[in-house]
């Protein structure tokens, strides 16, 4: 039966997102925990992170205003946010393994948009994945329409699928299509759970 591997960006396929943010922190000489707690819990900076994710702000609109939240200078904010995220080789060693032994590879992620700065890291994502399903034009995980609209685009049905997060709350609309889910908590983790799921081998073996 056809497989599919529906992967996020962030904190999935790119080193760790509390990382990166403990990394601007301390760049910024802002005690721990600021970033993250601005963008992810504090009401009005989580709104225009989500706005910016919904593609309704752009990139500078959005570093602007979370600049002001945060006390530091608004110029080239996103990058400096995102400046230790790197691509996690493991995962994306495991992701082709999959795409070459025959799985349909998705790409389902919250965009902060690529323009002036790509925060997708310069990568080729039309060559990387056979599907690539990015947030805007007012819709973000967890909408349930993304999740249908990878579906749709890899052809296959929810149960045919396995979907890798690192946020908790973006799997239960992934689960009520049928999508296995894994709560990516660290490569060796993700590609374990990920194995059993596909049943196939994801990684060398000594």
């Amino acid at each position: 039966m056809q497989r599919g591997l529906i992967l996020d960006f962030g904190g999935v396929l790119t080193s760790s997102i509390p990382e990166a943010a403990a990394g601007f922190d301390r760049r910024e000489g802002l005690p721990e925990g600021t970033l993250m707690h601005t963008v992810g819990r504090h009401p009005e900076g989580s709104a225009l992170f989500a706005q910016l994710e919904r593609g309704l702000i752009s990139q500078a609109e959005w570093g602007e205003q979370t600049a002001e939240l945060l006390g530091v200078d608004g110029a080239d904010l996103l990058p400096r946010v995102l400046a230790d995220l790197q691509i996690e080789p493991v995962i994306a060693e495991a992701a082709q393994r999959a795409r070459a032994a025959g799985v349909r590879l998705a790409l389902l992620s919250n965009s902060t948009g690529a323009s002036p700065y790509d925060s997708y890291l310069g990568c080729d994502l039309k060559s990387m994945f056979d599907v690539v399903v990015l947030s805007g034009q007012g819709v973000a995980k967890p909408d349930p329409e993304l999740y249908e609209t990878t579906l749709h685009q890899l052809g296959l049905p929810g149960d045919a699928c396995v979907f890798v997060d690192d946020t908790a709350r973006n799997l239960p609309p992934a689960q009520a299509l049928g999508i296995h889910t894994v709560l990516a908590a660290g490569p060796a983790q993700v590609i374990e759970h990920v194995e059993s799921l596909l049943g196939i081998p994801l990684r060398e073996r000594v």
